[in-house]
């Protein structure tokens, strides 16, 4: 009896193993090209499983966030670490501001992570919190160097981030490296005050004058329309 009554647990375990693969597979899909928009019935029609099986493993959408891009949210933050440390500061915020607008560029669900406070958990949350005391750091070591304009802040930084994944949003799959001359352009204008320039107009803004503006960014954008093709 004890033999029959174990041996149905390995398929159901195996079963159970090989669901989670297709959900994690199908939510990268879907978050990459719809954002944290998509729902988890969205990830469980793509996965072709029932959405009861997707709400098993994860209680809610904030849940499946923080299992796909806590790691990824870090790798930017190790990112931004190792730019501020580089011998040259310039070339660690180009670097930096390269790699990281590439990363999430590619992956709206990534951008909408970093960029958003809405979804995740616990250690989303604490990742993307330790993001800005780094570049703020690699903004300081430039502005120290004489290679950035004096002017200038980490929340700028930030705030062109944001303005690059818009030029994203733009280009489209019609023209996917788009962003990179808003980039290109972004990035001229960052460079020392030369006769040409003139001061900034206003300040910058503070850190949770940031946060509270991306917030609310999100929460007023309507969400765009689904595709019947699922794009």
């Amino acid at each position: 009896m004890q033999t029959t009554d174990a041996a149905p647990s390995r398929p159901l375990r195996r079963d159970a193993e090989r669901n989670l693969r297709r959900i994690m597979e199908s939510a990268r899909e879907v978050f990459a090209t719809r954002g944290l928009a998509a729902t988890l019935d969205d990830v469980a029609h793509h996965a072709g499983l029932g959405v009861g099986t997707v709400y098993r493993r994860f209680a809610d959408k904030d849940a499946l966030v923080e299992a796909l891009f806590e790691d990824r949210v870090r790798a930017l933050v190790g990112l931004a670490e190792t730019a501020s440390t580089a011998p040259d500061p310039w070339q660690g915020l180009v670097d930096y501001l390269e790699a990281a607008s590439s990363r999430m560029a590619s992956d709206r669900g990534l951008r909408d992570a970093v960029l958003s406070s809405r979804h995740g958990q616990a250690g989303v949350t604490l990742a993307r919190a330790e993001l800005g005391p780094r570049v703020d750091r690699l903004v300081a070591r430039c502005r120290e160097a004489g290679v950035l304009r004096p002017d200038v802040t980490g929340t700028d930084v930030a705030t062109l981030a944001y303005a690059v994944q818009a030029a994203a949003e733009i280009g489209g799959t019609a023209s996917p490296e788009h962003w990179r001359r808003t980039l290109g352009i972004l990035l001229d204008g960052l460079r020392p005050a030369r006769a040409s320039h003139h001061p900034l107009p206003g300040a910058p803004l503070s850190g949770e004058e940031l946060h509270e503006a991306l917030t609310a960014g999100r929460r007023d954008r309507p969400t765009p329309p689904h595709r019947a093709d699922g794009g």
